[in-house]
This record gives structure tokens, sequence and C-alpha cells, in this order.
């Protein structure tokens, strides 16, 4: 097998505005609907014999098919490289949890070229890429957003309380009260964003990014009730989670017909990594699941339908392709130019959509899941090429882990035949190699929160991003905080201005409005029944910036508050609660608010 090696790696895209067979075709408006944790064989289109989602084969039908596209085996860190047509741990969001799930400044993001193009820009769900200046949506390209907080619905930095139905979500960047399920409200306000941006004479860029159908599994009654009984099911709520989304796919498609707007709109369809929890009904025969280095972990589905531009008629694609080729690809379609950022990654996958004949070069695509503080070498990885799968499982990245798979032969990853194949390892771990060097730039570097600016004063800083290993783990749901962990991390922080700064510590959001001892009661029904659980915090301490501070906490308090000189510059924060029995835990969210220069 011959492999360019001159294009591993290429970024190059070309900035004109589509053709399609020799006339020039406006640019289209774009939907991007995005899944979480549904995977390839979650669909009855990919032969699933259970599941029912017709819209979703519908728009299969219709499209043109990447059945070979990979992307990373859990949530943010497909996101960063979608954003960014950039590879995940150059982009420094390779973690969900742990100050890992944070968008490196100055990464030039899908919505910043659609809003310098003239689009009108927009998010609903779920975003996964920070919560705070200079991360979120708003600061990165979106004009209008509605999302949920952290990597979704009932997460610590989403509004506390929330449970799928009848929620409080971020417009904005501002917690409001929305009624309905969560999925219905994401594409309830998907439609009237696009409807508005469509009466003002705008094309419009619509993310629609559903948490659903990621864990915990509240669907909707009804949905639920549909995938009772089902054999290898873990949870019935998975499929109706599905099935809810694919209901709302149908409104949504039949909204662009409807407005006349389905000619002129491309749709894109995909999931952001392997299937979390329907494996064991049906896989399309791949081996593993979510955040796993073999196929199952990370080949998703990915249709593209255009009318208007000639991308559909139902065809299959079977080079492959990547998270990473998304961002030029649109680029490519709808005559972006890119203002600024670093190299990209990815490479345009138009010539694959409208030449059957295209030459496509062989490439080596990598893709690993870095579930820790710093990035670890060969860590769960897949070195892809067309052919071979090179896989290492190993947490710990041993290269003496490393396995080899003849994709095209045994799809299913039974043989390891690495010990026949030692040129094919030798030129793959190469390749890898020359991978590392660009994608580990971001090593030992830490995505700051900023502290202090005017478009987030105060800072809501929870312990979902909480640094240091394993500090996150115990702490990044509700459901946890509720049970009030003994532990404790640091955030890293920016502090913007020098100047006075008003810290409260807490151990339930202000939302909750409760005292730092007081369990937690439910403002309204609830779905997460785990009981909140009273502490005993006596004193509380803050460090940050070379300070130290401390105060008597009283039983009735609801948070610990410090005024403090902040000098300009990055620093390190962290909280501590001090039990009567001696128990440690940190402040699970801090309010920091610059009040004086």
């Amino acid at each position: 097998m011959q492999i360019d090696r001159r294009t591993f790696l290429s970024g190059a895209c070309a900035f004109v505005a589509p053709l399609m067979q020799g006339a020039q075709v406006a640019p289209p408006n774009v939907v991007f609907v995005l899944t979480d944790d549904q995977g390839y064989g979650d669909l009855a289109c990919h032969g699933n014999p259970v599941i029912k989602t017709p819209n979703m084969d519908a728009l299969h039908a219709r499209s043109v098919r990447f059945t070979n596209f990979h992307v990373s085996p859990t949530c943010a860190p497909t996101r960063s490289a979608l954003m960014t047509g950039r590879y995940t741990n150059a982009v420094g969001a390779w973690h969900t949890i742990g100050g890992r799930s944070l968008l490196a400044h100055g990464e030039v993001t899908m919505a910043d070229c659609f809003r310098a193009a003239g689009y009108r820009t927009g998010i609903f769900g779920k975003w996964h890429l920070g919560d705070n200046y200079p991360c979120r949506p708003m600061d990165r390209g979106f004009d209008e957003s509605l999302v949920c907080g952290g990597g979704g619905v009932w997460q610590t930095p989403d509004y506390f309380g929330n449970d799928y139905q009848d929620g409080s979500y971020f417009h904005n960047g501002k917690p409001e009260a929305v009624k309905g399920f969560c999925t219905d409200v994401w594409f309830d306000k998907a439609v009237q964003f696009m409807d508005a941006a469509h009466r003002g004479g705008k094309r419009f860029f619509c993310y629609l990014a559903t948490n659903a159908p990621h864990g915990p599994m509240w669907a909707p009654d009804s949905y639920t009730a549909k995938y009772e009984g089902v054999n290898g099911l873990r949870d019935p709520g998975f499929y109706g989670m599905i099935t809810n989304i694919d209901d709302n796919l149908g409104r949504l498609v039949k909204f662009l017909r409807d407005s006349n707007l389905e000619k002129d709109t491309l749709l894109v369809f995909m999931t952001d990594n392997g299937t979390s929890s329907g494996a064991q009904v049906f896989n399309a025969g791949m081996r593993a699941a979510k955040g796993s280095p073999y196929e199952g972990g990370h080949r998703v589905p990915f249709f593209a339908s255009w009318p208007g531009g000639g991308i559909e008629g139902g065809r299959d694609i079977g080079a492959l392709t990547a998270h990473i080729d998304v961002l030029p690809t649109l680029m490519d379609l709808c005559g972006l130019k890119r203002p600024g950022g670093k190299p990209l990654h990815g490479k345009s996958l138009r010539p694959l959509i409208y030449d059957k004949n295209a030459r496509w070069p062989e490439r080596t695509i990598v893709v690993d899941s870095q579930r820790v503080e710093n990035i670890v070498k060969w860590r769960q990885t897949a070195a892809m090429t067309s052919q071979w799968r090179l896989v290492n499982p190993s947490p710990d990245g041993k290269p003496e882990a490393l396995e080899l798979y003849d994709i095209v032969k045994d799809p299913g990853q039974k043989e390891n035949v690495a010990a026949k194949n030692p040129k094919v390892v030798k030129q793959l771990t190469q390749d890898y190699d020359n991978w590392w060097k660009i994608a580990s730039e971001l090593h030992n570097v830490y995505v700051r929160i900023v502290l202090g600016n005017d478009k987030d004063n105060p800072s809501r800083l929870t312990c979902h991003d909480w640094h240091g290993e394993g500090a996150a783990d115990a702490t990044w749901n509700q459901m946890r905080i509720r049970q009030g962990p003994a532990a404790n991390g640091f955030w890293a922080v920016e502090v913007e201005k020098a100047g006075t700064y008003r810290v409260e510590l807490r151990r339930w959001p202000r939302e909750v409005d409760l005292p730092i001892n007081a369990p937690y009661r439910d403002a309204k029904p609830n779905r997460e029944k785990t009981p909140g659980k009273a502490i005993s915090a006596v004193k509380a301490k803050l460090r940050i910036a070379g300070l130290e501070e401390q105060l008597a906490v009283a039983s009735d308090d609801k948070a610990a508050t410090f005024t403090v000189k902040l000098p300009r510059g990055p620093a390190e924060l962290q909280t501590w609660f001090y039990g009567q029995d001696g128990t440690e835990r940190g402040a699970y969210f801090v309010y920091v608010e610059r009040v004086k220069a």
C-alpha cells in the first residue's frame, strides 16, 4: 500500500462558492444536528431491528452518507474538533470535565466563520466547551444561544434542579425558565431562530446539538414505554429519547419545507461518539462502544442533504473521513473565509461529494480518549487508514499494547494481525508520532477561566472544572453534589484586571438559596431522587494568587464571602469548607465579582 505522506494532516481548502454542474449556486443556510451518545447502530436505517427512527431513515435515504466517518470517543472532544477543524488535543478540550473540556482561547470556531460571512448564528442544546468567559457560545461566534450547562442537563454547571422537563437554561448567558421536555425546547427555539433570520433576510447557521440521548435516561414516559422489555437495552429511555429526537427532526424538516427553505438549506445529521447504551441490542457489527478506541467507540453516522446544491440521492461514500473535515467542508460549500487562526488539520470533502471519481490520496487519521488531567501519548488510541486500524487500548499508553486490524477483511476487529504486518505497524507508528507533535502542543497548558471581564462579572465557577486528578470525578453531576462528597480541586483562572474582588464560596448555587450546611430540598418535583445531605462546615478558606484567608461559617450562612485585592495575571483558585468532624471539601460553587479597579 502506497501512502502519500504529503497529504497527512493537510488542511488545504478552496474558499470558493459551491459549484454544481458548472453553475454557481448561492451559499446555503446550514442546519447542523448533532445528537449525544447515539451510535452508528442506533438507527433503523443502519439495520437496528428495534428502534423506530422514520425521519432519520428518510433523511438517510435522500442524503449523501459518509459511511467511514470518525469522531472522538467522547462528547466534548468531538465538539472541539468539529468547531475548529483541528485535532481535539491541540485545542485543549480532550476531556469532558476537570477543566479539560474548555476550548482554548484564540481558536477560531465554525460559528466565527459563518458570522464573518454575514450569517446569523445560533446554538440550541449542548455546548460543552466552557461555561465561563471566554469559552461560552456567545464568546465564540454565536449570535443566539440557549444551552444547558456543562455536558448536559443535570450536570453540575447546569441550572440546579433541572431534570429534562420545564427547566431553566442559559439564554445568551443568563438563566431563563422554559416549559417542555428539553429536546422539544431545543428544536422549538431553533425553528424560531431560523424563522426570524429568514424573515429578516439573513442566511442562518443553526447548530442544534441535543444533550439526548445522554444519560440520565429521562425520556418522556410515552417514549420510554415504546421500548420497555427490549432485550439487551440498558434503559428503555435511551431509545425513547432517540425516537423523540426523530419526531423533532421530522418537525424541523416540515418547517423547512413549509417555509420553502429546504432546497436552499444544507441539513447535516451526525452523532458525537459511539453508542452509550445500545451496543447489546445492535452495534452494526462493530467492536465496543462509547469511550473505546475500537471502531464502535468512534465510527458514527454522517448524513448531508442540500437539494439545491446537488447533495442528495441516497449515495454512500466510503472514504476515511473525520470530525476535523467538517469545518473545511462547510467553508468550501458555503464560500466562507476563515478569519485567522492556527492551521486546519482536516480536509474539505467537497471533491468526494461532487465527483465519484475524485482522487482521494491515502492519509492517516488519529483519534484517542484522553480522560485525564494531562494527555498521555498512545492512551486509548486509534491510528486509521482506509485499510488499517492501529489500536492501543491501554489507558497508560503502553506501546507494547499495540494491536493491528485489517478493517476491510475484519470489520469486527477480532483478529490482531500486528505480528504479521510489522511494516504497517512501523509506518502507522511513525504517522502517530508525527501527529503527536502537532496534537500535543497544549500538553501541561491550562485553558484558563477569565475573571473580571465585563462580559462575565460575576463569574460562576463550578467544581465540574476543578483541576487535579480525580477532583471533578466526584462532583460532575447534581446527584453527587446532593451527596456532599469530601472532594476538592482548583480552578485555573486568569485575573484580567487588577482590583478588588468579592469571592463567594457556596455549597449550593445561588438559585437554590440554601445555607451551606442545609440538606437540599427540591423546589419542584424532580426525577433525581438522591437525598440532599447536610454538612457541618464551621470554617471556610480561600487561596488565590499567593493570598490565603479564612472565615468562620455560621449555621445559617448561605455563603462565605471574602473581599480581596487581586493582581492581574494567571492564578490557581482553591477553596475549603472544614467540618466539625474534620472533613474537608471544596466549595462546589464560587462566584467571583470584580467590584472596584
